[in-house]
């Protein structure tokens, strides 16, 4: 009698194959692991995500990056007026605070002086140190947090008449 094809036959009872499952899952948990690690700061920028990161790195002890939200800084108060008897200096007074859910980092404000028909006489970028006068004693401004502010500046030109503050 012959032998029927092959793909007639029953198949072949399955044998247990947990070493071949356990490489597939450690395989699929480096490969998550990789991409956490990858996609960490991408994935803190996201308020839905930065709680899970957070948790994460501080079970693994990986680092999460600081917070960056310019839009949650809040002038509470600002004034810029001229400074009695130093022509051409104008003084910056103002009052921030952080309303973002985590703390950030001390916000680079930029200053923009106009004229009364609204031309640009000059802008300047000011870093913490800048406006603050000494480098801040904490890195970040903890949320809810509120600064003072107050410098000097020279004036850009005659006829300043209206100033915009802009975090970044």
């Amino acid at each position: 009698m012959s032998r029927a094809p092959s793909f007639v036959e029953a198949p072949a009872p399955q044998r247990r194959r947990v070493g071949e499952w356990s490489a597939l899952v450690v395989l699929v948990l480096l490969l998550a692991t990789q991409l956490f690690s990858s996609e960490r700061t991408r994935l803190a920028a996201h308020a839905q995500w930065r709680p899970v990161v957070t948790g994460v790195c501080n079970v693994t002890g990986c680092n999460v990056p600081a917070w960056h939200e310019p839009g949650a800084f809040v002038m509470l108060s600002r004034d810029v007026i001229a400074v009695p008897g130093h022509p051409g200096v104008l003084r910056v007074q103002a009052s921030i605070r952080n309303d973002a859910r985590w703390p950030q980092p001390w916000p680079v404000l930029v200053l923009s002086l106009s004229d009364a028909n609204g031309r640009l006489l000059g802008s300047r970028r000011f870093m913490p140190g800048d406006y603050l006068g000494r480098t801040p004693d904490t890195v970040l401004l903890q949320s809810g947090q509120a600064a003072q502010l107050a410098f000097d500046i020279v004036e850009p030109g005659p006829g300043v008449v209206a100033f915009d503050f802009r975090f970044e």
